[in-house]
């Protein structure tokens, strides 16, 4: 069967790192207060000349590096973000160029935190049927830009940063194994950015009603994990990592203890790059290859839930 197989992962980071400590001096909170509540120790904020397109161009190179392809073997690149660099067109594009790709196939998808495995899933589908044979698939963010730096309780959650993977279509056992995409648009009050160029014509900041989204985000990815598990005909013991969205570390225990999976199974990044939104998975799923703990062969579970609400996971033999 022919399967997106994941030849290579890459990730980029701001150059600022900004710790707790270091917030608590500009916002009304400490390190106590984030930690107890969310996990974060510290997060990377984007400074001049850092963009969601320059962070993705830079994840993109260390995964081709992986990969040993060239750029000019791509001829599909998916883009998800939340905070693209210019409203059009596409970061997905501006990526294309900085690579110096002459011409292939790249556009945006917007999902919010689950932007990731949307995109995986639709550069999964392409290459499946036929559409492309090489495809970057990149989660990238610049949240710090639509923070309100008064608000407390949002402020201190989010940060900036790139990851990217090489996918290739080839007939093989492994690869993608399976996705599962959801959406409720019910739910926009809960999570949101209170502006967009066809309502108020500004950027907006982002408002959260953080309890009522972690009710909500517990039972969702409890419930898709299952869904993915099962659609790729596998169950809970044969997991060998989940590599889950970085929200905060209260959602992946309870997640985790929902569906009886060890802690030790469940990659945390949380503590050193806060939420990065579309960015997260394929960052945190980054640094667990990049340290050893995941390896070729493994099975590993993505997952996300994000605004909208958007939710979904993957399944893939890495």
């Amino acid at each position: 069967m022919k399967r997106a197989q994941v030849l290579g992962i890459g990730s980029a980071l701001p150059a600022r790192r900004v710790t707790n400590e270091e917030l608590a001096k500009q916002v009304d909170t400490s390190d106590e207060w984030i930690v107890e509540r969310t996990g974060i120790r510290s997060r990377y904020v984007a400074g001049d000349g850092e963009t969601t397109a320059s962070l993705a161009t830079d994840a993109a190179r260390r995964a081709l590096e992986n990969s040993k392809l060239a750029a000019s073997d791509i001829d599909l690149i998916v883009l998800a973000t939340a905070t693209p660099d210019q409203t059009f067109p596409s970061s997905a594009t501006k990526v294309q160029a900085a690579l110096g790709i002459a011409d292939c196939i790249a556009f945006d998808v917007h999902a919010v935190c689950t932007g990731f495995l949307y995109a995986l899933s639709v550069a999964d589908s392409m290459l499946r049927s036929g559409n492309a044979d090489k495809a970057l698939v990149i989660g990238a963010e610049t949240f710090s830009r639509i923070l309100d730096w008064e608000d407390r309780g949002t402020c201190v959650l989010f940060g900036d940063g790139a990851g990217a993977l090489v996918l290739s279509a080839e007939e093989s056992e492994s690869g993608i194994l399976a996705t599962k995409l959801h959406a409720d648009g019910r739910h926009n009050d809960l999570l949101f950015v209170d502006g967009g160029p066809s309502t108020t014509g500004t950027v907006g900041k982002l408002r959260m009603k953080g309890r009522e989204v972690f009710r909500h985000a517990v039972v969702n990815l409890a419930e898709v994990l299952n869904e993915v598990l099962e659609e790729a005909g596998l169950t809970a013991a044969d997991v060998d990592w989940v590599v889950p969205h970085q929200a905060n570390a209260r959602i992946l225990d309870a997640t985790a203890r929902k569906l009886g999976l060890p802690a030790e199974k469940v990659v945390v990044t949380v503590d050193q790059h806060a939420n990065t939104s579309a960015a997260s998975v394929p960052l945190a799923f980054d640094t667990a290859v990049r340290d050893g703990r995941i390896k070729r062969g493994d099975i590993v579970v993505l997952e996300a839930m994000g605004g909208g609400f958007t939710w979904g996971a993957a399944a893939l033999r890495y």
